[in-house]
């Protein structure tokens, strides 16, 4: 990785001593200048192969099987999203890739789910198709939703306020786990199409274990860098709510997913976005406020943020 994007450890925050804990907090807030940072972790291995074979199953099939599990009105939050759906805000070309969507369920009289039905859906998933991927997928979320909410202690503690402030923030959000396939780009329709274009993400932390092949790249300064997650650790990039939170201090990461020049194949990787709870007010915090640095974000609720984004990437209706 580029320099200035650091590799630290999460578990010599949770389980090292006072000087330990005080060198990740250090270093992960100065990589997260850059809106990014690798981090070592438990995710297990075998998970992630796992998911992913079954994920490759799935997306090998017909596209009108496919299409089976795209429910109406879900706005990219579950189920299938063909090719050519997403666009990045801005762009006038459709990225190049189809996704699977998934999220922790609610229970049905949930009051989160009776006041945000478009964040909290009906789940759907291609489990008549691919036997097991329901469980599979399930638990794979919820490690990764583990690891981002452990993660998010370190950088409570590196904004100056409570290690634990963000764990009501995220308790029972809409977080929601991705697979986005890019196929080949030799049978993309038109010239000028990317595998996906430039974009940042909106929620407060996103994580991208190790994908199936190159082709992620981050921004860092003006340039573009390659960007590939070894095995035993996951890259995470901060979101424009975190960026807000911060009042800047932390910028949102800037990326885009680009086929390599020689490279015929496909990819697959597996995301997940770290939300917070969507009646959450994001308003800067204090302790990032001073004379040198003026409040710089109105307040705005997760909610409306969210569906702002949806609708100017083409998800929402």
């Amino acid at each position: 990785m580029q320099p200035g994007i650091l590799d630290v450890d999460l578990l010599a925050f949770e389980r090292g001593s006072t000087a330990r804990q005080r060198a990740v907090v250090d270093g992960v807030m100065r990589s997260l200048a850059t809106g990014f940072v690798l981090t070592r972790s438990d995710l297990p291995a075998e998970l992630l192969d796992e998911a992913y074979g079954l994920l490759e199953r799935f997306f090998a099939l017909p596209a009108e099987r496919k299409a089976q599990f795209s429910p109406a009105g879900s706005c990219g939050q579950t189920g299938y999203t063909g090719l050519l759906v997403e666009t990045a805000a801005g762009e006038r070309q459709a990225d190049w890739k189809e996704m699977l969507n998934w999220g922790e369920p609610l229970p049905q009289r949930h009051p989160l789910r009776r006041r945000f039905p478009l964040l909290y859906p009906e789940q759907v998933l291609p489990e008549p198709l691919v036997p097991g991927i329901t469980a599979v997928l399930g638990r794979f979320h919820r490690a990764i939703a583990d690891l981002q909410r452990r993660f998010l202690r370190v950088i409570a503690t590196g904004l100056g306020v409570h290690t634990h402030f963000f764990d009501a923030v995220v308790a029972e959000a809409p977080t929601l786990t991705r697979a986005v396939h890019y196929p080949p780009m030799v049978h993309a329709p038109a010239p000028g199409h990317l595998w996906a274009a430039p974009h940042g993400d909106i929620n407060l932390i996103t994580a991208l274990p190790r994908a199936t092949a190159p082709g992620l790249q981050v921004r860092v300064g003006e340039r573009w860098v390659d960007a590939v997650a070894p095995d035993g650790l996951v890259i995470l990039n901060s979101g424009l709510m975190l960026e807000w939170l911060s009042n800047g201090r932390i910028p949102s990461g800037w990326h885009r997913v680009v086929a390599p020049a020689d490279w015929s194949a496909g990819r697959l990787s597996v995301v997940q976005f770290c939300h917070p709870r969507p009646s959450t007010v994001l308003n800067p915090l204090a302790s990032c406020i001073d004379a040198e640095h003026p409040q710089r974000f109105a307040a705005v609720t997760a909610a409306d943020a969210l569906e702002d984004v949806l609708h100017r990437i083409n998800l929402l209706g």
